[in-house]
């Protein structure tokens, strides 16, 4: 098994992203990672560490797709880019299962879809990124960005994807689903949300719940969101946005509230450590382009060795528990 990564890609490129790498390789021992990226510099980095050189290969790719750059020119003209290179490694390689990059978006997602195989049925893969909520499990979001005008069949597809995704990795029997929207009556929303509604409502073998609200993403109550990727990404940035606001509002609290605000902290530091973690996107790897052939894991652009490690291991659970296989059976069952 081979797990293709993007060496180049991300805020903290390459040294963090190959940190993550070794420590992945540490902590589970049956695959092979291919780092994608500039090969000297690769090698550079990888000679302050210990282990099975056998397990890792080197793909010289000396371009760099930066964000500011249009995707789709990006893709078509940097043929030897990390993120170029390593798509086409992971379609041309039969023993390459995923793919993991904390570069652009926009071109991990343009990639994606022109340079790999769709599952049939599928017109528009989606982002499914792994959410924490107040109780002890966790909710999917999908989609959070790479639809932002998708037609009210694509929101089905979302809804039939992310199921056998949570069934797989999370092992849910009946995943309950909503529909994110502005109230929980079935007439709410928008006239995009209208025509959805009642799609999700006639597909057998989901568990629609209804209409939920922005604010009860984070509840338990469902574990799965279904919408649009422009109202996806805006919730996915506002969850990111409140929990550090929260943060910083408690951590400037304790600074200006004197003795007595230190005191309490101290005794609420065990629970503060908690929440902390609980709410760290670095625990939960990436977020998964669903509805390719082959797995592709988009990390955070600020991710570190810690993210990516989980990212990598992420794409391994993600093939050995047959995602895209349960995917193609769920897809049949509906139709």
């Amino acid at each position: 098994m081979k797990i293709i990564i993007d060496a180049f890609g991300g805020d903290y490129a390459p040294k963090e992203i190959i940190d993550g790498t070794v420590k992945a390789l540490e902590e589970e021992k049956d695959f092979i990672a291919v780092l994608c990226g500039k090969e000297q510099v690769i090698n550079e980095c990888l000679k302050k560490y210990s282990f099975d050189k056998s397990r890792i290969e080197i793909i010289d790719a000396p371009e760099i797709i930066e964000n500011n750059e249009s995707p789709t020119e990006a893709i078509r003209n940097k043929e030897k880019s990390s993120i170029t290179v390593a798509l086409n490694t992971l379609n041309s390689d039969k023993d390459a299962v995923g793919f993991v990059s904390a570069g652009s978006t926009g071109a991990v997602l343009t990639g994606s879809v022109l340079l790999l195989k769709r599952i049939r049925g599928i017109n528009r893969p989606a982002l499914c990124p792994v959410l924490p909520t107040v109780r002890d499990k966790n909710v999917l979001l999908m989609d959070c960005g790479a639809n932002s005008d998708p037609k009210p069949m694509n929101i089905r597809d979302f809804a039939i994807m992310a199921t056998a995704y949570s069934k797989s990795v999370f092992g849910i029997k009946e995943p309950v689903i909503g529909l994110l929207s502005n109230g929980t009556e079935d007439k709410k929303g928008n006239a995009f949300n209208k025509e959805v509604f009642p799609l999700l409502k006639a597909t057998p073998n989901i568990n629609f719940k209804g209409n939920i609200e922005g604010r009860d993403i984070l509840s338990g109550d469902v574990d799965i969101v279904v919408c649009d990727g422009f109202s996806g990404n805006i919730a996915l940035k506002s969850c990111e946005g409140t929990a550090l606001a929260m943060f910083s509002l408690i951590k400037d609290g304790i600074v200006k509230g004197g003795l007595r605000a230190k005191l309490g902290y101290l005794l609420l530091k065990p629970v503060l450590k908690e929440i902390k973690k609980k709410m760290d996107y670095n625990n939960n790897g990436g977020a998964v382009l669903l509805g390719l052939e082959k797995i592709v894991v988009k990390s955070h652009g600020s991710s570190k060795s810690k993210a990516i490690k989980n990212s990598i291991l992420q794409v391994k659970k993600l093939y050995d528990e047959k995602v895209v296989d349960n995917i193609k059976n769920e897809l049949l069952q509906n139709g």
